[in-house]
């Protein structure tokens, strides 16, 4: 399977607020599958669109648009600057 990468990461929150990267199609997917909040129109539309995307190239681009909608529509879309702010607040506290 390639990679099916999206043109720019889409930055969320999981856990207790940790910043990860969705890189691609398939870890877009995989957060929906493993979703256990509200699962809503939002989580269907991004779901099945990311799924689409598995096997279709052309919809890689609108998987990424969905998957960020939902993610936003959750509370869980982190902005854009924050993994580089996060670690380096986090440099900077190990070496004090």
């Amino acid at each position: 399977m390639t990679s099916k990468r999206f043109e720019q990461p889409v930055a969320i929150f999981v856990g207790l607020g940790f910043p990860r990267s969705i890189d691609n199609v398939w870890e877009a997917y995989e957060t929906l599958v493993e979703w256990n909040g509200n699962r809503g129109p939002m989580h269907v539309m991004a779901f099945n669109m990311c799924r689409n995307a598995l096997t279709n190239d052309a919809d890689i681009g609108a998987a990424h648009i969905a998957f960020k909608a939902f993610a936003h529509s959750r509370g869980i879309l982190a902005p854009e600057t924050l993994p580089g702010s996060t670690a380096q607040e986090a440099e900077e506290w190990l070496a004090a």
